[in-house]
């Protein structure tokens, strides 16, 4: 199993920011077969402010570049991103396009 630490902003606006919790409390069932499909076996969210971090832990199956591409053709994850976009933006290092970025590890307790 592999885990992945990525972060990303959301637009600092209250009203948004709840808009964005309640769409996740309830995500649409193609997006979570499409997460599963592409190897992913867990996956979890944090907010602290406007700053989000994603765990997710995946079988070895899974990579971003396959991610992206499974992504592409599937029209519910495309609409399902466009609208998050609406509450979303990127981080201040991001490249163009670039929405959730892998964070690098600097510490485990058990090395």
């Amino acid at each position: 199993m592999n885990r992945y630490c990525l972060a990303l902003d959301l637009k600092d606006d209250a009203g948004l920011v709840a808009e964005y919790e309640r769409w996740h409390q309830d995500v649409w069932p193609e997006i979570k077969k499409s997460i599963f499909d592409a190897g992913i076996q867990s996956m979890e969210i944090y907010r602290l402010g406007n700053r989000l971090f994603m765990i997710m832990e995946t079988d070895d199956s899974f990579s971003f570049d396959r991610k992206t591409s499974m992504d592409a053709t599937n029209p519910a994850v495309q609409r399902w991103e466009a609208l998050m976009w609406k509450y979303q933006q990127p981080l201040p290092m991001a490249k163009q396009g670039e929405k959730w970025i892998l964070m690098h590890k600097i510490f485990d307790l058990n090395s």
